[in-house]
């Protein structure tokens, strides 16, 4: 979800830890010790795709780390939580439930990168499952590279992430999954209407092909 606090300067904050993912990054704090983890991005396109994929997960309902507008516009900043687990492999069965309770959303949004690269995107909050980096969703791989065609008005993601064996902690997490299982992932995307799904892309700054286009999926997801 995105805060509704100030946009923050991040170059007045101090460093006081280092890059946890795939992106140039650290741990910053405030005068007031509230503490951030902002990413550098390859660019302000970047940074914006990772904000309206946590507006969509927010109208969703779909738990994330708090997202806060920075001043720079190529970089992403999150308010600081301590995870009290940081891996699916740690997810007890209660947890592996919420997190596949959010499946249609991660395949709505084609966030190949939803389990992470070693499961580690999937963590634990105040008893919460929350998606910790939503920034392999829309038009963008985790580490940049744009999806092209491969996020189009399909949502193939809807098998790919329970089957391709190139993405072995989404498989892990979400194979098992029964077909009413699916089904009620699916209806909580379905359940968006496609006015907000337009309004929240372009209050955001995207486009209204990006619009037309999660409006499609979504109806693409009701056809299965």
């Amino acid at each position: 979800m995105c805060a509704d606090t100030a946009t923050i300067d991040t170059t007045t904050l101090q460093r006081i830890g280092g890059q946890l993912g795939s992106n140039p990054a650290g741990i910053f704090q405030d005068s007031n010790g509230r503490r951030y983890y902002v990413k550098t991005l390859e660019s302000a396109a970047h940074a914006r795709n990772e904000l309206i994929a946590a507006e969509l997960y927010q109208l969703a309902g779909a738990p994330t780390l708090t997202y806060v507008r920075t001043i720079a516009a190529d970089q992403v900043a999150t308010e600081w939580v301590e995870l009290t687990k940081k891996c699916i492999a740690h997810l007890n069965d209660s947890e592996r439930k919420q997190a596949r309770y959010w499946f249609g959303v991660h395949a709505w949004t084609a966030n190949w990168d939803v389990a992470g690269y070693n499961g580690d995107n999937q963590g634990v909050a105040g008893g919460k499952v929350l998606t910790l980096d939503v920034g392999g969703a829309l038009a963008f791989r985790a580490q940049g590279d744009p999806k092209g065609k491969a996020f189009g008005t399909c949502v193939d993601e809807l098998e790919l992430l329970r089957r391709d064996t190139d993405n072995p902690h989404a498989v892990k997490l979400f194979a098992e999954m029964s077909a009413d299982d699916i089904k009620q992932a699916i209806n909580v995307v379905l359940r968006i209407p496609d006015e907000k799904i337009r309004q929240v892309i372009l209050d955001s700054g995207g486009t209204l092909a990006l619009a037309d286009k999660m409006i499609a999926r979504k109806a693409d997801m009701a056809g299965r």
